[in-house]
């Protein structure tokens, strides 16, 4: 009896051996017809593609180059590489990619090889043949090489029953297995991460840079913002514009004025070319001077998005990590220093946290006069009266600024809350950290993500 163990034992080891490599053959034969070959003939053969949509497949905005770079290379400014690797590539209707803002659904792009993502597909190339030469890449006025997508189910199924077969393998083997797999990614992660962030904080620094070009944006930005407003007085918290159209995420309810749509989720969607651009033309009864309307960061397709400080009401505490925190009170105080250099700012002493430079552009206040500073127009007191929920929906203009670089004790709290607060002296206070009665609360995470909870929206936040 005992010795039989052993022969049957050696048995389910050959079966599980014969299951396994059946599997992998069987789906390599059946939704890889001829891979083997084909990789014998042509080596690797394979590039990234990226099929363009049509808008209404598209959340209502069409692809752009910009918007396909950041979604499958992590970097909207990496979208001239897309655009050198298909010009003049013939495309499956027949035209070509020559503007790069001119992009039609349907079309295969090709796209770096360090893409990646959902909506990035594998296809083989297939070059026109010259007299039995293989060219990789037709010279112009020649019939041009076009990609051959491989569906992507075909490509998930044959990782499923690479993955079938490994579960199979590790019920055998678990703990063998357990400790190959643990070692294996802790080597893909020191491998990748450095690299990953260092192309993450790229992206945030040349934001950095892009914001403190673009003004017309922040005129557009406003425009919507008026347009919106009107004279029924909707209350808008954000607004993220771009060439192609405008979304707005209001405290309204109701239908939309049109052109607008109702996206759901308290957003409204212009869509592109409907009306035509407001431009910089702002409507004669609106006072840009009481919104203030600020860059936080970018939406993963790329658009700037701004946030109206003046629905703050008193007090933002960042949270989360500590220096994307910073990077974020010095993005809304650059901004800040950029559309109003008359507001005065003082920076909390002794809070802890990481230093935050104030602008130079911004009037200072000696913390020693703290106490005794009054912002120049105090809030009346139909403004103080009913709370941190109704004043939500009413505008309070920027008058001083106050810089908190950690998170606030006790008693700092209670100083927050009397400058600060509803029926406070009429301060907006910028915490790095978490703040006892604060009304936007906003997590900031390692990779330079904000996440924004009442909006319900990510940003990506410059460094």
């Amino acid at each position: 009896m005992m010795g039989s163990a052993g022969p049957r034992g050696s048995g389910r080891w050959t079966a599980v051996r014969t299951a396994v490599a059946v599997l992998l053959l069987t789906a390599w034969a059946v939704l890889v017809p001829g891979g083997a070959a084909a990789g014998a003939a042509d080596g690797d053969g394979l590039v990234k593609v990226y099929v363009v949509r049509s808008a209404d497949r598209n959340g209502g905005t069409p692809d752009t180059l910009v918007s396909v770079a950041a979604r499958t290379l992590g970097d909207g400014n990496r979208a001239g590489e897309i655009f050198a690797l298909n010009r003049g590539r013939q495309q499956p209707d027949g035209s070509a990619l020559t503007d790069p803002a001119d992009l039609r659904p349907g079309w295969i792009l090709r796209l770096p090889q360090d893409a990646g993502g959902p909506d990035v597909q594998l296809a083989r190339e297939t070059a026109a043949q010259d007299g039995g030469r293989q060219d990789a890449a037709a010279p112009s006025g020649q019939q041009e090489s076009e990609p051959l997508v491989i569906p992507l189910p075909a490509v998930l199924a044959v990782v499923g029953a690479i993955l079938l077969a490994l579960l199979t393998a590790g019920i055998v083997a678990r703990r063998r297995v357990r400790r190959a797999f643990a070692a294996s990614a802790r080597v893909v992660r020191r491998l990748g991460e450095p690299a990953r962030r260092a192309r993450r904080l790229r992206y945030r620094r040349s934001l950095t840079e892009s914001f403190a070009r673009d003004q017309e944006s922040l005129r557009y930005a406003h425009a919507v913002l008026a347009e919106l407003t009107g004279p029924e007085e909707r209350a808008v918290h954000a607004v993220a514009v771009d060439g192609t159209g405008a979304t707005a995420w209001v405290a309204a309810t109701g239908t939309p004025p049109a052109p607008w749509q109702d996206l759901g989720g308290g957003r409204w969607h212009r869509p592109p070319g409907a009306p035509a651009r407001p431009g910089a033309t702002l409507p004669p009864h609106y006072r840009q001077d009481v919104p203030c309307l600020v860059r936080v960061g970018v939406e993963a397709q790329g658009r700037p998005v701004f946030v109206d400080l003046s629905r703050l009401d008193g007090v933002l505490s960042v949270t989360g990590d500590r220096a994307v925190a910073r990077d974020t009170v010095q993005t809304l105080l650059a901004e800040i220093a950029r559309t109003r250099p008359e507001v005065p700012v003082t920076a909390l002493q002794g809070t802890g946290g990481l230093p935050i430079a104030l602008p130079a552009a911004l009037p200072r206040i000696d913390p020693a006069d703290l106490a005794a500073y009054t912002p120049p127009t105090r809030p009346t007191a139909a403004a103080r009266s009913g709370g941190t929920l109704r004043a939500a929906a009413r505008l309070r203009p920027l008058r001083a600024l106050l810089v908190v670089p950690g998170a606030p004790t006790g008693r700092e709290s209670a100083d927050l809350a009397a400058l600060c607060g509803p029926g406070g002296a009429g301060w907006t206070a910028l915490v790095c950290g978490d703040a006892d009665g604060a009304h936007w609360r906003w997590s900031a995470t390692p990779d330079g993500s904000l996440e924004l909870p009442l909006l319900n929206l990510t940003l990506t936040t410059p460094a």
